[in-house]
């Protein structure tokens, strides 16, 4: 990549999915200009490290997935999730099955409730929230049909006061401080 910049080919560097060791790594070979997290109320992770380390190295964060693949857009629930066709990567995803799925479920339904008090929709109030954050420069957001751009489309003007952000901050803390037991061991 670095050799595509010096070489006029491309103006910066961008990477996804990069953990912060492998940022210092590229760092110390050349900037990284971009960095693509995943990052959403049902996966925060990114916030606690990676964007972090981006605000530190100027270094602009552009989140995927911030309605966490249809989570968190008010139209998924258990049954959406069991009828997933085998060939939707999501059928065998962990945060598409128990036991993460009803704790997801239950953050969607809270957030679908958040919005409706804020005169707005869930999927724009997730978009919202990733923009919220210190450190993000914008968010990747997918549509399957043109009629879902609608439900999300206003997020970058919904600004969230202290009391919205420490609601959600609320909703998604216990997510960050669960620490996963490993395969074969008891919980």
């Amino acid at each position: 990549m670095v050799e595509l910049v010096e070489e006029g080919k491309v103006r910066w560097i961008g990477v996804s999915n990069f953990d912060c060791d492998l940022l210092d790594s590229c760092e110390a070979i050349r900037h990284v200009n971009s960095v693509q997290p995943p990052l959403s109320l049902i996966d925060p992770g990114a916030r606690d490290e990676v964007i972090p380390w981006c605000r530190q190295h100027g270094t602009g964060v552009i989140v995927y997935s911030p309605m966490a693949s249809g989570i968190l857009t008010g139209a998924f629930d258990a049954a959406r999730a069991a009828a997933l066709p085998p060939n939707d990567w999501r059928s065998t995803a962990p945060q598409f099955n128990e036991p993460a799925l009803t704790r997801n479920l239950q953050i969607a339904r809270a957030v679908g409730d958040m919005a409706q008090r804020l005169g707005t929709t869930p999927s724009a109030l997730a978009v919202a929230w990733t923009l919220s954050l210190p450190g993000v420069t914008a968010a990747i957001v997918g549509a399957r049909r043109p009629d879902q751009v609608d439900d999300w489309v206003g997020a970058p003007d919904l600004r969230l006061a202290q009391s919205d952000l420490a609601e959600l901050e609320a909703l998604i803390s216990p997510v960050r401080t669960e620490s996963p037991v490993p395969e074969g061991a008891s919980a």
